[in-house]
């Protein structure tokens, strides 16, 4: 069996607002973060932003449980030495509430460039009102799964062009007709027979003139 992988066709990211009023700060935070990763959908995956947009409103109205808003602190640096500056949180809160809910929805996502590609999909509001109505988002309650509809439908393939007929009976044996070219190099025409083997050796002229006188002689 297969290991499904999602590819960037696969993600199709979708508009939701989440009402912060009377929710608990942690709760709230961990609800919007799983949709952010995209741990509601069957085809999640550690290793790809597969989530949706969130936006949360009514920043202001998140309540704290137990001795937080008096004890809890919130830090940060600027990276220089003494740079360190705290604030008690009654007072974040009634200051900036929408720093306060995005600290903690962005502390439960991955600390990597991943998890600063999901954190970028978040947008918090102190207020009731939001500027992302042109996106036509979806209402959420803490808790809801959002529904899944699925896989995108895949795109049609293009048909195959059709193949040409091979030749059949004897034309398909018959063989291929050579490619145009150089004609090769004719073969020499084959020797005959080595040449006759010269005589030992010539007639010496003393033999000859031994003969012409023993025929006149005769």
């Amino acid at each position: 069996m297969k290991t499904f992988t999602p590819k960037p066709d696969h993600i199709e990211r979708r508009w939701y607002v989440v009402d912060a009023d009377g929710a608990v700060l942690g709760r709230l935070a961990t609800h919007v973060a799983s949709v952010l990763k995209g741990k509601h959908k069957p085809i999640y995956a550690p290793h790809m932003d597969t989530g949706d947009h969130v936006i949360v409103v009514n920043a202001s109205k998140v309540r704290l449980t137990g001795a937080k808003l008096e004890d809890k602190m919130w830090h940060r640096h600027s990276g220089y030495p003494g740079g360190l500056s705290s604030l008690p949180y009654d007072r974040l809160m009634s200051t900036r509430p929408d720093r306060a809910v995005e600290k903690a929805i962005k502390g439960m996502l991955p600390k990597t460039r991943l998890g600063r590609a999901m954190g970028r999909k978040l947008i918090v509001y102190s207020g009731g009102e939001h500027r992302q109505s042109a996106q036509r988002p979806e209402a959420l309650s803490i808790g809801e799964i959002p529904k899944w509809t699925g896989l995108p439908a895949p795109k049609p393939e293009p048909e195959p062009k059709p193949k040409a007929e091979r030749p059949k009976g004897r034309a398909a044996k018959a063989a291929p007709a050579k490619r145009a070219g150089k004609k090769a190099p004719a073969k020499r025409a084959a020797t005959g027979k080595p040449a006759a083997k010269r005589s030992a050796a010539k007639a010496s002229p003393r033999k000859a003139t031994a003969k012409r006188a023993a025929k006149k002689e005769s």
